[in-house]
């Protein structure tokens, strides 16, 4: 049961639960030998506090509990009917509206005593902005379920994106080879002229997506003219009216649609042929290739010496490169472009492609339908320049995250979608949908309101071994709480380790934060096996918005590596938020 107790204190609460006194336990009296020990004293604690007899809490007094602790505020006293009826185990209590101690329990461990907002797990956000006012939850390499490189190909991977929200996959096409993938977003490890060795993987067409809300499908092309042609006649015939020929009011658009009107339609992202008024002036486009050369030089200066096969291509561009002009240089023509099939060029709507210079020559030459892909190292030297250091997901409004590899990036992104009915889309704040803001990551100033983020991380509630096939393994768990959000908020703390109880520990020890900007705070709670020879081995964790988080005595119901439920684990804490004073900021 991952607990070392004490032999006779087990011994005595088996003979009280033995009635029969069989020297077995069975039926009801197995029951009481297991409430015996999954006696929660810390809530016990806490019902009498508010209970006049400890016997029952009235509707009075659940209704004081539900505004002073967990800030229910006006809505408590309806709400206190609502639970009493769904949680309170007698009939006669519920007649009587009272709350039981079983009943109680029940309540805290239910998923309105859950840290995340239940309110939050429905359709809540206004889905009539435009598209680039969201985060989108966006897949890449998906249909992979091995490593990035090698791996084989499956529908699974696919099923798994869809079915946990993902707004959008890659569709990548081969040169003979079958359909290798699909995403949506932003591509994090694109390798130009690199032909996997699995293209010749097929999969089938995408499945029916769980959310109404537009997919996004991102063509990488590699194909001859008679083979996009090929692609154009697959996509209409299977997609049919669900993929978006044209614009959504048949009028030239000023913005991006919103989710709401693209509703069951799939969008294509990729190359368009250019019309005339669309090139480029010659000025323009002899400064964007300065600026990429000025870039690609300062690649090169902060790789390692040992360079890659890729770094001394980069390496004979350079030292090929013409100088046309004192103090201007070129990169020398690449290799020819493939042709674009007029056909498949008329698929991309409003997500035209375009190469990624800088941001000042994007906004001074590019429409609000281009958009562009650059890698994960590119995004976060971008970041980095912009004087940020923020998790890129948070800049998006689409960053194409490797599902099929768990870990602290897909915590954070499966956090992130949890909301919103998990359809995808997440409406940013309204400070980064204002092209006027003056929010900047490193200096954040009013209207955004620090708060002070207080967690009692209280109890521990039937943790899973860490290796289970060890009989005698039992963990030694520790609760460690992670913020991340712009830089000024990202730090942790944890508490101490309680030896060999991973059945029933209890920590009872209180963590304090101060959160700059609290609409872009992401909370993950992780569970650590403590190890004094090794790391901490994982044993579970949790991860939520700050906007979705329930003040006052809350359960956490952890998660696995994948993601999946771990239950009945849990750990047990108290949320607490106050705003800091313009005083104290200053």
């Amino acid at each position: 049961m991952n607990v070392e107790m004490d032999q006779e204190h087990a011994f005595q609460l088996f003979q009280t639960a033995d009635t029969s006194q069989s020297g077995t336990l069975e039926g009801e009296e197995f029951v009481e030998f297991y409430k015996s020990l999954t006696q929660r004293p810390e809530v016990q604690e806490l019902f009498e506090k508010f209970s006049s007899d400890g016997q029952k809490l009235t509707l009075l007094e659940f209704v004081d509990f539900l505004q002073e602790e967990q800030k229910e505020g006006e809505r408590a006293s309806d709400l206190a009917l609502e639970l009493i009826d769904r949680y309170e185990p007698s009939e006669s209590g519920k007649l009587r509206h009272v709350l039981s101690l079983d009943g109680f329990l029940g309540y805290l461990c239910s998923k309105d005593g859950d840290i995340f907002n239940p309110t939050c797990h429905s359709l809540y956000q206004d889905m009539t902005q435009p598209l680039n006012h969201y985060y989108i939850n966006s897949s890449h390499n998906t249909y992979l379920v091995g490593d990035q490189l090698c791996g084989q190909s499956s529908v699974e991977g696919y099923i798994r994106c869809c079915g946990a929200g993902g707004e959008g996959v890659q569709f990548m096409r081969w040169e003979g080879g079958g359909v290798v993938g699909w995403w949506v977003g932003v591509e994090l490890e694109k390798q130009e002229g690199y032909r996997p060795q699995n293209s010749g993987s097929s999969v089938p067409s995408p499945p029916d997506q769980t959310s109404d809300y537009p997919v996004i499908l991102s063509l990488e092309n590699h194909c001859s003219w008679e083979q996009q042609e090929i692609i154009v006649r697959h996509l209409t015939e299977i997609l049919g009216d669900q993929l978006l020929m044209t614009a959504v009011d048949g009028q030239p658009p000023t913005q991006l649609p919103s989710p709401e009107d693209l509703r069951r339609k799939i969008l294509v992202k990729g190359k368009k042929l250019m019309l005339e008024e669309e090139e480029e002036e010659p000025e323009a486009e002899l400064e964007a290739e300065q600026e990429a050369k000025l870039d690609l030089e300062a690649q090169l200066e902060s790789e390692p010496q040992e360079l890659s096969p890729r770094s001394e291509d980069k390496k004979k561009i350079m030292a090929q490169a013409p100088i046309s002009k004192p103090g201007l240089l070129l990169l020398p023509k690449q290799k020819p472009k493939a042709i674009l099939c007029p056909a498949l060029s008329a698929l991309v709507v409003y997500l035209k492609a375009v190469t990624f210079y800088s941001f000042t020559h994007s906004r001074e030459h590019y429409h609000f339908y281009e958009t562009s892909s650059f890698s994960e190292t590119k995004a976060k030297s971008l970041i980095k320049e912009a004087g940020d250091s923020s998790p890129i997901f948070l800049l998006g409004p689409s960053v194409a995250m490797n599902m099929q590899t768990a870990g602290l990036e897909m915590d954070l992104c499966d956090g992130l979608f949890r909301q919103n009915a998990g359809c995808g889309y997440v409406l940013k704040p309204d400070f980064l949908r204002d092209a006027q803001s003056s929010f900047h990551p490193e200096r954040p100033i009013s209207p955004f309101k620090a708060q002070t983020l207080i967690i009692q991380v209280i109890s521990g509630q039937q943790l899973p071994k860490v290796d289970n096939t060890k009989e005698q393994s039992i963990v030694d768990p520790l609760v460690r709480v992670e913020i991340f959000g712009v830089r000024p908020d990202i730090t942790r703390q944890e508490t101490s380790y309680v030896e060999n109880n991973g059945f029933n520990p209890y920590w009872g020890q209180t963590l304090c934060f101060r959160i700059l900007v609290p609409e872009l705070a992401l909370l993950r709670f992780v569970v650590k096996d403590y190890d004094w020879k090794s790391r901490n081995d994982f044993i579970g964790q949790y991860t939520l918005p700050w906007s979705c988080m329930q003040q006052g005595y809350r359960h956490i119901h952890l998660l696995s590596k994948d993601g999946l439920s771990l239950h009945p684990a849990s750990i047990f804490v108290h949320i607490c938020t106050q705003e800091v004073l313009e005083e104290a900021e200053s």
